[in-house]
């Protein structure tokens, strides 16, 4: 059964620690993710784009796969399906589909017109019992082709927001979505502090995950930080073990090919990543 990220996140600020978001666009990464978080014992959130939405033939195919899953799997440890990044108007439609966790990513509005949309979102998953993230000062790099600049969020817009009653917040402290530049100058843990201070005890959300050193992740973890989003580390080792495993079978070109074994590799990768980020954010043996 699909469940709310509240508990979960409250208990991962109480406890130091970080569930990790794993955004899916199949059903091979989905089932890496489960089977990885019942193995390891950890709660964990399934993310999803309005793009990889699309992909996957819409919001009610995605839901009806996960609990699905869910079921045949056995899966016993939390598990939060959550709309990444979502519009206002995709919110409400993974909302009415069965998400269990919504993100309306209004950074790009002008704070009131963020804080009036906000307020909206909070009084609809409020009356079912889903989690809303938001997010304040815009996280930089290109999510399903929206480009952001990598704000620093103010601290004070943070606690409009987060008066609002939502869920968890997102602010941006320079970190980035894809992977990171060589000139790359680091999370802000000064405004992150700020930040951290004027929301507390609301959890905090890192989004970009992949490529920020462990150090960086256990001190943004130490400052509120209680979701971490993982999404291009799983779509570089899938693409590379899915590539090997055509190089190496060239051999059988002709021959036709079975789908099941040529994402088998890619299939195992997710699993190992996933692992290792769940070890890194503390969130094993957490459910």
């Amino acid at each position: 059964m699909l469940v709310s990220a509240k508990d979960m996140l409250n208990k991962a600020r109480e406890g130091k620690y970080a569930v990790g978001q794993f955004n899916i666009n199949n059903l091979e990464w989905t089932k890496a993710i489960l089977l990885t978080a019942q193995e390891n014992n950890s709660p964990v959130i399934l993310g999803v784009s309005e793009g990889a939405g699309k992909y996957m033939a819409g919001y009610k195919t995605i839901v009806g796969m996960v609990n699905g899953m869910l079921e045949e799997l056995n899966i016993t440890v939390p598990v939060a399906l959550h709309l990444d990044h979502g519009s206002y108007e995709g919110a409400k439609e993974a909302m009415a589909a069965g998400f269990s966790s919504i993100m309306f990513d209004g950074s790009h509005y002008p704070i009131a017109e963020n804080i009036e949309k906000t307020e909206e979102l909070v009084g609809l998953t409020s009356a079912k019992g889903i989690s809303l993230e938001a997010e304040v000062g815009s996280i930089g790099g290109e999510e399903d082709g929206v480009v952001g600049a990598g704000e620093i969020a103010d601290p004070q817009e943070c606690k409009q927001i987060a008066d609002l009653g939502v869920t968890m917040l997102a602010a941006g402290i320079g970190n980035i979505h894809g992977q990171y530049p060589a000139n790359w100058k680091g999370l802000d843990f000064v405004a992150l502090a700020k930040i951290n201070e004027a929301v507390a005890p609301m959890p905090l959300v890192l989004h970009g995950g992949t490529g920020i050193p462990d150090a960086m992740i256990k001190e943004a973890i130490s400052n509120g930080v209680a979701k971490i989003n993982v999404n291009t580390e799983c779509q570089l080792v899938f693409r590379d073990a899915t590539r090997k495993y055509i190089e190496d079978k060239k051999d059988l070109e002709g021959k036709g090919f079975d789908p099941r074994k040529l994402l088998n590799p890619g299939f195992e990768a997710i699993k190992a990543i996933v692992k290792e980020k769940m070890e890194l954010f503390g969130s094993v043996n957490r459910a």
